[in-house]
C-alpha cells in the first residue's frame, strides 16, 4: 500500500489509538512520527515498576480476542508474533459482600455462601456457570443461554455494521439495508430495563452488567445494544497478554517501528500550528518541534481542542465540554505484598447488594463512595515475572466520580477505608503485608494524561454520547486534523481503540487521494 507515499504524519500519543493509527498509516506509505508526552509507549497501559514489582497502571483486561486477531492479521501478522496469551480459569470471582437476596442452599462448583456473603466464579465452564445461576434463580441456567444467544447475535451484526463502521451523519443512519441488521437488536432502552426481562434476581443482574465497568456507563444509562459485552465475557473468554496489557502496547508500537513509524518519548506537546500540508507540532521535548503534513491526535480530545488549538480553530467551546457526561475516574492501589492471596482470582470484583449507590455517587452526586464497588487485579497469580519469589502483585481500584478533590488526607483515609473492605468481603488482610505501595487517582490522571477532569476512560456511553453523538474523527474546523482513542466512535475499551485507529486511518487515506 503507498497511498499516502510522499505524507508525513505526526501522531500524537501512543495509547491503543494511536497506535493502531500509525500502525495502518505507516502501512499505507505515510512516514509516520508518534509523539508521546510521557516516558514510554501505551497511555494508560503505562507500567510501574518497584522494587523486583512491575504493575500494569491502566487496563488489565484482554478481551475479544478476535479484534486483536484482526487489527494483527490487516498487517500478515497475528498476536502470538508480539506476545503470548493464557486463558483465564475463572475468568474471574465475584465476592458478594452480604447475602441479601440469596437462595443457594446446596453444594454447586463455583459457589460459596457463607454467614457474610456468597463468591462465585465464572469459568469457561459454561455448564458450571448455569449450575450457579440456577441455584440463585430456577431455571435461570437456561435463560442465560438465551441471554447469550442473543448477546452473540447483537455482537456479531453490532460489530459489523454499527461498531466497525463509522456513521457520523444522521443521513448514514437512513440507509435501508441499516434497518434489516438492526432487526432484532437490542437498540433501545437501558442495559437495567434489558436485564431484568432476564433475570429477577440483584445478583445475576450484577452479574451480567458488570462490564459497564469498562463502558464508563451505569446500568440505567447504558444503552441495552452492549449486552454485546457478555458475548466477550462468557463466550470469547477472558484472557492475560505475556506482559500484561503494556506488552501488548510494546508489541504495537514494535509493529509499527516495523512498518516504518518512529517514536519520541518525553515530548509533551504545547501546541498545533498550521493546516494540512504544512503543520508544526511544537514540544517540550529534545527535539522540539514535528513538521508534518497531518496531525492524528490521540491525546484527550479536550485537552487537544482547549489547550494545543487557538479558539478559532476549535470544533467546541469549553461550555460543550463541560457539558458531557464523563466515565469514572479510579482510585487505585497498586500493592505489593509478603506471601499470597489465596482466596483472590487474576481478577476478582467486591461487589455491595445494592450498587445503584455506589453509581449515584459516580454520575449523580459526586462523592467518594462510602460502600464501594471495587475490583482487584492479581497478575502474580498467572505471570511469576510481576513479583519477587514469595510475594504477590495486586492493585486494587475503585471507579470514583471525575473532578473529585483527592487531597493527601483524602486518599491516606481511603485507603484505610478500601483495605478494610478487602479484609472484612474477602477475607485477605493485606495491612500487614505490604512492602510496596503506590497511589494514582484522580489527579494523577489529569496530570499525567491530560485527562479532562481526570477521567480514567473518556466520554461514558450514554444514549446521547453514542455513535454519531460522539466527537467526529475528522476535525470540521482545521483541516487535515484528526482524532483516534476513547473519544471518537466506537468508543471506550482497548479493543474500541483499535478499532478507532482503523477508522481514523481511512479518514486520512480517503482525504489523502
Amino acid at each position: 500500500m503507498d497511498e499516502l507515499a510522499g505524507t508525513s504524519v505526526a501522531v500524537i500519543g501512543s495509547g491503543f489509538g494511536g497506535l493502531s493509527t500509525a500502525c495502518y498509516l505507516a502501512d499505507a506509505g505515510a512516514d509516520v512520527t508518534v509523539v508521546e508526552k510521557n516516558e514510554q509507549v501505551g497511555g494508560r497501559a503505562s507500567v510501574l515498576e518497584r522494587d523486583g514489582f512491575r504493575f500494569d497502571m491502566g487496563p488489565s483486561w484482554y478481551l475479544m480476542p478476535d479484534v486483536f486477531e484482526e487489527f494483527f492479521a490487516d498487517f500478515g501478522k497475528q498476536p502470538s508474533d508480539y506476545y503470548g496469551l493464557t486463558h483465564l480459569d475463572p475468568h474471574y470471582r465475584i465476592f458478594f459482600k452480604d447475602n441479601a437476596g440469596r437462595r443457594p442452599g446446596r453444594d454447586v462448583p463455583g459457589l460459596d455462601v457463607d454467614t457474610d456473603g456468597d463468591t462465585i466464579d465464572v469459568t469457561p465452564d459454561r455448564e458450571q456457570v448455569k449450575q450457579v445461576f440456577d441455584a440463585y434463580e430456577p431455571g435461570a441456567g437456561d435463560v442465560l443461554d438465551d441471554y447469550l444467544a442473543k448477546s452473540r447475535e447483537n455482537y456479531e451484526i453490532g460489530m459489523e455494521h454499527f461498531v466497525k463502521t463509522d456513521r457520523p451523519r444522521v443521513r448514514d443512519w437512513l440507509d435501508p439495508s441499516l434497518a434489516e441488521y438492526a432487526r432484532g437488536l437490542s437498540l433501545l432502552g437501558s442495559m437495567q430495563d434489558h436485564v431484568e426481562d432476564y433475570f429477577d434476581h440483584p445478583k445475576l443482574q450484577q452479574v451480567m452488567q458488570y462490564t459497564l465497568v469498562f463502558l464508563g456507563g451505569s446500568p440505567n444509562t447504558t444503552p441495552a445494544l452492549y449486552n454485546l459485552m457478555s458475548h466477550v465475557d462468557f463466550n470469547l473468554g477472558v484472557y492475560y497478554p505475556e506482559g500484561g496489557m503494556n506488552g501488548v502496547a510494546v508489541g504495537m508500537a514494535d509493529l509499527a517501528r516495523e512498518l516504518g513509524a518512529e517514536f519520541l518519548t518525553d515530548h509533551p506537546v504545547t501546541q498545533i500550528k498550521g493546516r494540512r500540508g504544512g503543520f508544526k507540532v511544537e514540544t517540550d521535548g529534545e527535539t522540539g518541534a514535528v513538521l508534518a503534513d497531518v496531525v492524528v491526535s490521540d491525546a484527550d480530545y479536550a485537552h487537544t481542542e482547549q489547550e494545543l488549538l487557538p479558539p478559532q480553530k476549535r470544533q467546541y467551546d469549553a461550555d460543550y465540554w463541560e457539558s458531557r457526561t464523563y466515565a469514572p475516574s479510579a482510585f487505585l492501589l497498586y500493592l505489593g505484598v509478603e506471601g499470597d492471596v489465596d482466596e483472590l482470582a487474576h481478577h476478582t470484583l467486591v461487589l455491595p447488594s445494592d450498587w445503584q449507590q455506589h453509581f449515584d455517587e459516580i454520575f449523580e452526586q459526586p462523592a467518594w463512595p462510602d460502600d464501594p464497588a471495587y475490583y482487584l487485579c492479581v497478575p502474580s497469580k498467572t505471570d511469576d515475572t510481576v513479583a519477587p519469589d514469595g510475594h504477590s502483585n495486586l492493585f486494587a481500584l475503585v471507579p470514583v466520580a471525575p473532578g473529585l478533590d483527592d487531597t493527601p488526607a483524602i486518599r491516606e483515609s481511603y485507603r484505610d477505608l478500601v483495605l478494610d473492605d478487602i479484609a472484612e468481603n474477602t477475607d485477605v488482610d493485606l495491612r500487614d503485608r505490604i512492602v510496596v505501595e503506590e497511589t494514582f487517582s484522580v489527579s494523577e490522571f489529569a496530570d499525567r494524561y491530560n485527562s479532562y477532569q481526570g477521567t480514567a476512560l473518556g466520554l461514558a456511553h450514554t444514549l446521547r454520547q453514542t455513535a454519531l453523538f460522539r466527537p467526529p474523527h475528522r476535525s470540521t474546523a482545521l483541516d487535515g486534523l484528526y482524532f483516534t482513542g476513547a473519544f471518537t466512535t466506537p468508543g471506550i475499551g482497548v479493543p474500541m481503540c483499535l478499532i478507532s485507529g482503523d477508522i481514523t486511518a481511512d479518514y486520512v487515506i480517503d482525504d489523502a487521494v
